[in-house]
């Protein structure tokens, strides 16, 4: 809202109402504006039915003065309908006499025309609280030494007629202006403490709208749920969080509107009227088991409002977090500190694991008792179990971004996944559940071969503990547009849990527990290090002959360059599709 400088004179504020006409909320002077052209209106029936009346009842009458009230009634009707709502300003211009001038001269003229056969002396308070108000308060003291000198002026008109005392009526017509200048003075002080609280006002109330939609816009956006609950457990506001953790469904996510709709939320009602009685804040968790769903552990903390705050209403904030939220949020930060310990002692695990497989195998070879090599074999496969498990933590540690100094380093990306599929399917004997579908044409990729075939194969390894065993329950895919290229890693199988999906990659965070934790956080890393990216998301996908949804990891690549297949390479693939 802009803001007009008030004018200023020797008596204070001069222009109540100049800083207000100048900005986009002029309804308090509109109102003001109104109020004065209704007055002036009625003011103007009132005088012409009264010219008529005393015309019909014979009394001595001059139809000068119903010209006169006929012209001033026509002349408020005008602009009580088509005027706009003005500033007076400063001095007497144009709009002072088109309103002021205008009352000013008509109620001079009634007076004059009339004699002391009616006084119309009272009527010019109008003219001066109109100049008072709307106006500075120069123009108003001013307007009420005009009227002054009017008035004196038609006294000393009376008396060069000899028709009146000239002691009495000049101490008359001064007291009357006296008058006329303290309502000229008190009103502009009025208006202009009128006009200076609007204005708080208004800046109060953007302040509060300002305030109010930012704690709208924090409380939308908080991961925790907040509902705001009165004493009939009728529910005032509830945010996304709170909705989602209350629903029945995942699908079915109406309004909160009232706890006592539900019987799961039982425990939020009886804990917000324990809040309400012991007046202060209460922490609980609760399980909400909505019919046909498994439970819901929730921890809720409570504030009671004041009630003298409100007017005497009071109100009751719920903060609602997912035990599971926290309990992964505490594994998370766990598991993370530990990981940092664990890169540090990955390093002396290696050489002591390295000398207890080769141990193994030199012993396995000298034996022949079939049960003494079944417990070599399982030596040697939890070995290796914990020489991937050091792996992973090495090459989480070493997942640093590429060198910007150096020439970046490019590879095909047709033939470097066909290349890794090939291996992986023949290591995890997966090759009819694999299915390698290439772009036609050939694709190259700003990125490190090795940390291609590293990224790929954990994707491969994340959706091979997923997939069923149908033939094509997992697809690797490739695709590309002018400067974009993507590589897809699709799995047939059950969608993730949805606190899964939100720390998939994280460091050390895994729904299994024989997993690290750490093979999509080393996808991410090395993705970030080439300038790609790294997502999930549900995806459909035809599994023999059937649309079967999935999970899907795609990497996207930038700054490609594609060159078309030469006419006898346009008919092979690096790998045959399907996998034979």
């Amino acid at each position: 809202m802009a803001r007009a400088s008030t004018e200023r004179s020797w008596l204070g504020q001069a222009a109540p109402w100049a800083a207000v006409i100048h900005t986009d909320d002029t309804r308090e002077f509109s109102r003001i504006w109104q109020g004065f052209m209704t007055a002036r209106l009625t003011l103007g029936l009132v005088l012409l039915a009264m010219q008529v009346t005393m015309m019909a009842i014979g009394t001595p009458h001059s139809k000068w003065l119903i010209g006169i009230s006929l012209a001033y009634l026509a002349s408020t009707l005008t602009t009580g309908l088509f005027g706009k709502p003005l500033f007076l300003g400063n001095s007497f211009n144009r709009h002072w006499i088109r309103l002021v001038g205008l009352d000013v001269l008509a109620y001079s003229s009634l007076q004059i025309l009339q004699g002391n056969t009616v006084n119309y002396t009272p009527l010019f308070a109008l003219p001066i609280l109109l100049a008072s108000v709307l106006g500075s308060l120069r123009l108003a003291l001013g307007t009420a030494a005009s009227v002054t000198m009017l008035l004196l002026g038609n006294t000393a008109l009376a008396y060069l007629n000899g028709s009146v005392d000239t002691t009495v009526s000049l101490l008359q017509a001064a007291l009357t202006g006296v008058g006329y200048f303290a309502i000229a003075l008190l009103a502009n002080q009025l208006s202009s403490r009128l006009s200076s609280e609007g204005m708080r006002v208004r800046s109060s109330q953007a302040a509060v709208n300002l305030q109010r939609q930012v704690n709208e816009l924090v409380i939308e956006s908080l991961p925790d749920g907040v509902l705001i609950v009165d004493r009939q457990g009728l529910v005032r506001a509830a945010n996304p969080a709170a909705v989602q953790l209350l629903a029945p469904t995942p699908e079915q996510k109406g309004p909160v509107a009232d706890l006592h709709r539900e019987p799961a939320w039982q425990p939020l009602l009886e804990l917000t009227h324990r809040s309400f009685a012991q007046g202060h804040g209460q922490q609980e968790d609760v399980t909400i088991r909505h019919a046909g769903q498994g439970p819901r552990r929730i921890h809720v903390s409570t504030r009671p409002t004041n009630p003298q705050d409100l007017g005497g209403e009071s109100l009751c904030v719920l903060f609602l977090q997912d035990q599971r939220e926290l309990e992964a949020r505490m594994r998370t930060e766990k598991l993370a500190s530990m990981g940092r310990m664990s890169t540090a002692v990955a390093h002396e695990i290696r050489n002591p694991l390295a000398a207890i497989s080769q141990a193994n195998a030199l012993l396995e070879e000298d034996l022949t008792d079939p049960h003494h090599k079944k417990l070599t074999h399982m030596v040697g496969q939890n070995a290796q179990r914990l020489a991937q498990i050091v792996n992973d933590i090495l090459n989480a540690a070493r997942a640093q971004p590429q060198d910007g100094g150096q020439t970046p380093l490019l590879v095909n990306l047709n033939e470097a996944a066909g290349r890794v599929c090939r291996e992986w399917s023949a290591q995890n004997t997966c090759e009819k559940r694999l299915q390698y579908l290439p772009e036609a044409q050939s694709i190259t990729v700003q990125f490190e071969g090795d940390h291609l075939r590293r990224v790929l194969v954990n994707l491969l390894d994340n959706a091979r503990r997923f997939a069923s065993d149908t033939p094509g329950s997992i697809q690797v895919q490739t695709h590309s547009v002018p400067q974009h290229a993507t590589l897809r890693v699709w799995s047939a199988g059950p969608p993730m849990d949805q606190t899964v999906e939100r720390h998939l990659f994280e460091p050390f965070f895994s729904s299994e527990s024989r997993s690290s934790g750490l093979g999509l956080y080393i996808c991410r890393q090395l993705c970030e290090g080439h300038n790609a990216s790294i997502a999930y998301h549900r995806s459909v996908r035809e599994v023999d002959g059937q649309a079967i949804e999935g999970n899907e990891f795609f990497v996207h690549f930038v700054n490609i360059a594609q060159t078309l297949p030469a006419a006898d390479e346009a008919h092979t693939t690096p790998w045959p599709t399907p996998l034979p």
